[in-house]
């Protein structure tokens, strides 16, 4: 069986569709004072699957914490998450004395309470494995780079690729290499959330058609500074093709303002610039389970 939540019920019920079972939404309710109450099936298979996206994580990891135990009382030998979105990847280390290794924690929690972890593009970078972050008994991490170069070769003519910096490297090249398009990765320095300088790679981009590709859209700002050099630059337009978009509304109005054509993004997190479905990738990595 299959639990969803109401903020990611659509891909919730797209995947359970796929994998031919049932699906059916936590059901949520909040006291006055803050706290939640989680319902669940009264009869739960073997074999329960939460499906939800890590966005805005704080409550949903309390939530989580709540519904996996729940499932587990009722009966369930074997939960699994399936989290498109994983949360709290970017803090691998204590960048300041005092500060809390976030992905280690976060990890250990997921691995406490999930089976199995199944999770798109984490955004991992002193790591090589997520077995390493989440010591779950399987921790699968799916890459939707190679939909994402099949999504771009229906609609453009020899793009250029370009990654905002060099941690988008590992992602702009794998969108670009099945189709051999041209791709380049700028060097970005940060001095601040919103402070962030860009140079543009050694390459000409005149009348170029730019697709700027990065695992992650947050608050934008580093897409923004990499459009706005583009067009400096002369390119015929530009578009931003990411898995993850975490981009609020004023967000996405600052990269329309700089001129950006359109932004696309897989259906990782619900967000209107949503094209690309992973519900055939999560399929396969369900059914891998066994």
């Amino acid at each position: 069986m299959l639990l969803g939540f109401d903020e990611y019920r659509e891909q919730a019920e797209a995947l359970a569709e796929a994998l031919g079972m049932p699906c059916h939404i936590v059901r949520k309710h909040r006291f006055p004072d803050g706290e939640n109450k989680i319902t669940l099936p009264s009869s739960l298979p073997g074999h329960v699957i939460f499906c939800r996206s890590l966005d805005h994580p704080n409550e949903k990891l309390l939530e989580l914490l709540l519904a996996a135990e729940t499932a587990r009382e009722l009966g369930a030998k074997v939960v699994t998450l399936v989290a498109p979105y994983l949360c709290y990847m970017r803090q691998d280390k204590a960048f300041e004395p005092g500060e809390a290794v976030s992905q280690r924690i976060v990890g250990r929690f997921l691995a406490d309470l999930f089976d199995n972890v199944i999770t798109v593009d984490p955004h991992l970078h002193r790591i090589q494995y997520l077995e390493q972050v989440i010591p779950a008994t399987r921790a699968l991490t799916l890459s939707a780079t190679a939909l994402m170069a099949g999504f771009l070769a229906e609609r453009l003519q020899n793009p250029l690729l370009l990654g905002p910096d060099s941690e988008a490297e590992q992602w702009v090249g794998a969108v670009a290499r099945p189709n051999k398009w041209e791709f380049g990765v700028c060097e970005k320095l940060r001095s601040g959330d919103r402070e962030v300088e860009i140079t543009l790679p050694g390459i000409d981009l005149r009348g170029r058609n730019v697709v700027i590709v990065d695992d992650v859209a947050s608050s934008g700002h580093t897409l923004l500074v990499a459009i706005e050099g583009c067009l400096a630059g002369n390119a015929r337009q530009v578009d931003v093709l990411v898995t993850h978009a975490l981009l609020g509304d004023d967000a996405k109005q600052q990269l329309i303002r700089a001129g950006v054509r359109n932004i696309w993004s897989t259906d990782s997190v619900s967000h209107d610039s949503n094209v690309i479905p992973l519900r055939e990738l999560l399929k396969d990595a369900v059914l891998s389970l066994g």
